[in-house]
């Protein structure tokens, strides 16, 4: 009964996080909810394991459909997966307390800041070409994936955020780029997972194929209807993270 509930919810989390990211506050749960006494890597692992495949197909089928600006996002990956790595290990030396206490507060800024832009987004006209785009990716993909490995809560999110409004991007541009970097640190995450053992491997293969499933359903929704509706799912999403995280920093 279990692998059909988290089944379920690996094409419910593959759909929502296609389109703006955030599949981590539907599977996660879920694979806490049915399996409680499992240890925590393990679950974050097999949450791994199937999410990077609904990813990697969200990333594919956007790429055919929208310009991705390929010269600055792959180097901006490479720097992605190495800072995932970097901030994995450094959660083993320190307590990622404070920034659970902390995440709710920084969420709640970036959806009043959207919410007040109402334009924010809704255009695509990049700021940066070239070099300067290339040092712009590479640094938020230094900073977000370092954060993805030492904490992660809201990684695709803060991505999409900050590619709008950071770099000029349109929200559905801004989802592409960062599906593409959200797969490097979560191969990077997935590969630290599957070296300490912390992956149920039995589950990974229907949970993938729910996953990717539901991203595909995400994709095809987010390129008919633009970036005004990726804006309104980012808005939902952020929503519901700062009330997730709340509850797990003062509530819990």
């Amino acid at each position: 009964m279990e692998i059909f509930f988290t089944t379920f919810a690996s094409a419910l989390a593959g759909f929502v996080d296609s389109i703006v990211g955030g599949g981590g506050l539907i599977l996660l749960p879920a694979l806490f909810a049915a399996y409680p006494t499992a240890a925590p890597a393990t679950l974050f692992g097999t949450n791994k394991s199937a999410s990077v495949w609904g990813t990697a197909f969200a990333t594919w089928q956007y790429s055919r459909r929208v310009q991705v600006r390929w010269s600055s996002l792959l180097p901006a990956a490479g720097v992605t997966m190495l800072a995932a790595f970097a901030g994995a290990w450094w959660v083993t030396l320190v307590s990622a307390e404070f920034l659970r206490r902390l995440l709710p507060a920084v969420l709640v800024l970036v959806l009043i800041y959207t919410l007040m832009r109402k334009d924010m987004g809704r255009h695509h006209a990049p700021r940066f070409h070239g070099r300067a785009e290339l040092l712009a990716t590479s640094t938020i993909g230094l900073t977000i994936g370092f954060y993805d490995g030492f904490f992660g809560p809201g990684t695709g999110s803060f991505f999409v955020f900050l590619l709008v409004r950071w770099l000029g991007y349109d929200f559905l541009n801004a989802s592409v780029a960062a599906k593409l970097l959200n797969l490097a640190s979560n191969i990077a995450a997935l590969t630290l997972f599957t070296m300490k053992g912390h992956v149920w491997w039995h589950m990974a293969l229907p949970m993938a194929l729910a996953n990717v499933a539901g991203s595909l359903l995400g994709t095809r929704m987010a390129l008919q209807h633009g970036a005004g509706f990726v804006r309104g799912m980012f808005i939902v999403v952020v929503s519901a993270l700062i009330c997730k995280t709340s509850y797990d920093a003062f509530l819990r």
